[in-house]
Parts: C-alpha cells; sequence; structure tokens
C-alpha cells in the first residue's frame, strides 16, 4: 500500500462560501476548498479506474490519500 501525503499553503484560496472554480481559458486548473470537499465529515472516498481511494483529514490538519 502507498500513502502519499498532500498540504497546500493556504494561498487565494476561496472561501467555503464560493462557487467551484472553472478552469480558466488559459487551462489553469479548477480551485475548490478542503472545506466544500469534507463538510462536516474528516473522510471521503474518491473513486478513480474502479479503485476506492481514501482522503482523510488529519488532527494537523493535513490530508492523507491511501488506496
Amino acid at each position: 500500500m502507498r500513502i502519499i501525503i498532500v498540504w497546500a499553503v493556504n494561498q487565494d484560496i476561496p472561501t467555503p462560501q464560493s462557487k467551484p472554480a472553472i478552469p480558466d481559458a488559459a487551462g489553469a486548473p479548477a480551485r475548490v476548498t478542503s472545506q466544500s470537499l469534507f463538510g462536516a465529515h474528516r473522510e471521503l472516498v474518491i473513486v478513480h479506474n474502479g479503485r476506492d481511494y481514501r482522503l482523510r483529514l488529519t488532527q494537523n490538519g493535513k490530508l492523507i490519500l491511501t488506496a
């Protein structure tokens, strides 16, 4: 099993009330807040190519993605 730890620096992150971002004409990736993904939960399941991946929010505010 591989564990991937992901974290981000808080720069220009939209507020939870903002609408989901759409890539701009220059091809910049869409941006969403972790709050909009997690809501009141600390874990979510992402299905990719028929496989479940779990994205968890740690007590330290980090993100962990496991297969």
